[in-house]
């Protein structure tokens, strides 16, 4: 494992130890609605279905079509936002 993933997995469980990853989730989610995202994603997947017919479409499918879309509409003030609250939580906890 590279240097860059073990600092990752040791991020990750201090986050999960503490309870912070759900807390920051839960964030995620609630601004992700309230920016529209997740009306937007809800449009695009009924758009995938309607093209390719509902018979056509796996949810795997489906995931794989729109998760880069689903990435890219992340607002910036939402990942900064997340990014800046991770930045505090580790600074507080080193």
């Amino acid at each position: 494992m590279s240097n860059e993933g073990r600092m990752r997995a040791t991020v990750n469980q201090k986050l999960t130890e503490m309870g912070e990853r759900e807390r920051l989730k839960e964030l995620l989610r609630a601004k992700l609605t309230e920016c529209g995202w997740k009306d937007q994603m809800k449009a695009h997947c009924k758009e995938v279905i309607k093209d390719k017919g509902l018979e056509h479409v796996t949810v795997e499918d489906l995931v794989a079509e729109i998760t880069p879309i689903g990435r890219a509409l992340v607002p910036d003030s939402v990942k900064k936002e997340l990014f800046h609250r991770i930045k505090a939580f580790l600074a507080q906890h080193a």
